[in-house]
């Protein structure tokens, strides 16, 4: 990228440090203070949840802050995240702790002051797709110029990862010594623990769905693709007539999309009744305790699905493209533990035939999961702020 193109992605830095400089001069950093942030949503939800409510637990005397907002592209839009990162440069100099879950663009324009521990819990478990700083100069990723001046993924204190096999790989992507990237568990992943919440997410499905209670349910989650705020209406790629034909009387399909894409799926008429997307009402783990058998691409749910010990079945359409935008850590075809398929007929012949195994995903498991208990979200708390 050209200076000329990064000019005023530079004059916004210089704002926001010049006003950050400010603030640290005029305040003190408040110990007590906690700052949940996202760019993924407005809501608290996913890890930051669990962490939020596991650290009202044990240490109710800290004050949490909210900090969301989401960039939807166009002027308007850079305007308001531009506000909301001068509220969040308040909150960077005077709060003791500042906790992300992915991709924080204010982390990456302003250097944060020593005191300030910036936590990063990144939204998904085991690594599969490469991201950070591991994209640089691909096709999917930023190029050298950009970071030098945006040093993305830059000023974490502590990462926490599912297990101790991807640390490397987080290291490369974050620009991290390995000693700062702890294995100590997905927070979110804490909800396939309590069987109680599973039981719960599963009433109120059925409640809204009830025609779908004597159904094998097939959710089909795909990673999202592109790195551009306007998406389009996805349109699936598989041939959801065709499986209506062959599966309609055992099956229904489920679909949830990434959350940076629209989630207005493209529908025919004589598919509504056997196809249900997903949007707001229901998160992706409550998803993947209702499904019966998963369907994906390269999203990294398949890694908490695993969990579940149920099958899954991995649908890469466009494989040969999206390794050379983005490309793995991993061989693909060599990791994923369920079959592959290329085409709707060939998904309808696995599942027809009944050609799903799940005895492989216990290796699998401890591969990609040091801890095997639902207690991740204690130990991260604990080791955050003890």
């Amino acid at each position: 990228m050209s200076l000329l193109k990064l000019f005023p992605t530079l004059i916004i830095k210089f704002i926001l440090n010049s006003f950050y400089r400010c603030l640290c001069f005029i305040f003190k950093v408040n110990r007590n203070r906690v700052v949940f942030a996202s760019y993924r949503s407005t809501v608290l939800k996913d890890n930051l949840f669990y962490v939020y409510n596991e650290m009202r637990n044990q240490f109710p005397e800290k004050e949490a802050v909210l900090l969301f907002a989401t960039f939807k592209g166009g002027v308007m839009s850079k305007v308001k995240y531009t506000l909301h990162m001068l509220k969040g440069c308040y909150y960077l100099a005077t709060s003791g702790y500042f906790i992300v879950d992915d991709y924080y663009m204010l982390l990456y324009l302003v250097k944060p002051r020593k005191e300030v521990q910036v936590i990063q819990l990144w939204h998904s478990a085991g690594a599969l797709k490469q991201f950070g700083l591991s994209t640089v100069g691909k096709p999917f990723g930023p190029s050298a110029n950009y970071v030098k001046h945006v040093p993305v993924h830059g000023n974490y204190s502590k990462a926490y990862v599912s297990a101790t096999e991807v640390i490397p790989f987080f290291a490369n992507a974050f620009g991290m010594e390995e000693h700062r990237i702890k294995p100590l568990g997905i927070p979110r992943s804490d909800f396939f623990y309590n069987e109680s919440e599973i039981q719960k997410a599963k009433h109120t499905f059925y409640r809204k769905y009830p025609m779908l209670s004597h159904k094998k349910l097939l959710l089909y989650a795909p990673t999202y693709r592109g790195k551009s705020h306007h998406q389009e209406a996805y349109q699936v790629p598989l041939d959801l007539n065709k499986l209506k034909m062959a599966l309609e009387g055992e099956y229904a399909l489920l679909i949830h999309l990434h959350p940076y894409m629209r989630n207005d799926v493209v529908l025919q008429s004589d598919e509504e009744h056997f196809v249900f997307p997903i949007v707001n009402e229901f998160s992706i783990q409550e998803l993947l305790v209702i499904a019966d058998i998963l369907i994906t691409d390269y999203s990294a749910v398949f890694f908490e699905y695993s969990l579940l010990h149920k099958p899954m079945i991995f649908y890469p359409y466009d494989m040969d493209d999206y390794q050379k935008e983005r490309d793995f850590y991993y061989d693909y075809q060599s990791l994923v533990p369920g079959p592959i398929v290329r085409s709707t007929e060939e998904l309808i012949d696995v599942l027809r035939n009944n050609s799903l195994s799940t005895d492989t995903l216990a290796a699998f498991q401890s591969r990609f999961f040091d801890h095997l208990d639902g207690r991740a979200s204690e130990r991260v708390v604990q080791d955050i702020f003890s």
